[in-house]
């Protein structure tokens, strides 16, 4: 059994410990005890977490475990000497050390992200870089995995670390029944942006939400004004006029930014041709997918695809 160490302090995020209940669903869908989830602090007993919910410990102690998982706080304030050292200890003794959104800066502290690739919360991430130089901060990133250290972005990218931790462990089916019972999409890639096209579109209509979810499933299929205005049962200028009201774009741009940071996950990950990517992602050709990318980023996708291999590199 694969023992797992969620490690908290006073003023934790309690969101966090949905970590807790993905590898609680990974049993059940395993079908068999793969996980066994310990809950430790410094002092053992209960801690309180930012919100006031006050939680049951462990104290450190054996310092093996196979992955050891910092959680992270609204506030990030420095940690005692006894919590640094015992992570230090759980590094050297165990499989995987990872954190949960500003978790990072508690395992930066302990010296565990130096020359490594990490990332954070977003609205945390530069001051992250400034206090410590050593690091290599990608602030926006969903996760990263360097080497057995994996580090994830804020709140419910936690989540997807999680279910990353659990495909590398026992599959993609694994992984897609967790998120499932979750009810989340299966998880987003490490490459993946923090911002989503979806986020910074915010329709308010449940039937222009409902057009955008089905475009972002279905990015290969024809996503015209009257596909879509079918999705949403309004009349083609109905829904025009009722996209560019909600979200201040025309479809044509919202379905191009949303290919866009599709194409732009399938590069980061470093696996694709072009022209593969192109065709994913519901672009007829490469040029066109050439062409957007320039209005997008400003760089056609190999320089950006030529960036993600130096960064893996390095």
């Amino acid at each position: 059994m694969k023992k797992i160490g969620l490690v908290v302090f006073p003023g934790f995020q309690v969101l966090d410990l949905v970590a807790a209940t993905a590898f609680e669903l990974a049993n059940a869908a395993a079908q068999r005890p793969v996980y066994d989830v310990h809950l430790l602090s410094e002092g053992g007993g209960l801690v309180t977490s930012s919100s006031g919910v006050r939680v049951e410990t462990e104290r450190f102690a054996d310092p093996a475990f196979d992955t050891v998982m910092t959680m992270g706080a609204m506030d990030v304030a420095p940690s005692t000497p006894g919590l640094l050292a015992f992570l230090n200890k759980a590094r050297a003794a165990s499989r995987r050390t990872a954190s949960i959104c500003t978790g990072a800066f508690v395992l930066a502290e302990a010296g565990l992200l130096d020359g490594r690739r990490a990332t954070t919360h977003w609205a945390f991430a530069r001051n992250m870089q400034q206090q410590f130089p050593k690091i290599k901060v990608q602030e926006d990133k969903i996760y990263i995995v360097d080497d057995d250290v994996w580090t994830s972005a804020g709140m419910t990218a936690g989540i997807d670390l999680c279910l990353a931790l659990i495909e590398a462990d026992l599959g993609v089916e694994i992984s897609r029944t967790i998120a499932k019972k979750l009810v989340v999409y299966h998880r987003r890639t490490g490459g993946q942006s923090q911002f989503s096209a979806l986020l910074e579109l915010e329709p308010k209509s449940d039937r222009i939400q409902t057009a955008l979810a089905y475009a972002r499933e279905n990015l290969q299929k024809d996503l015209s004004v009257e596909s879509l205005a079918e999705v949403a049962r309004l009349s083609p200028r109905q829904f025009s006029r009722a996209f560019r009201s909600e979200t201040g774009q025309s479809p044509a741009k919202a379905i191009e930014n949303l290919r866009v940071e599709a194409a732009r996950i399938m590069i980061d990950e470093g696996e694709h041709p072009i022209d593969i990517v192109a065709r994913e992602t519901g672009f007829s050709d490469p040029e066109r997918m050439r062409r957007a990318f320039l209005r997008a980023f400003g760089q056609p996708p190999q320089a950006i695809k030529r960036a993600a291999r130096l960064r893996q590199v390095a």
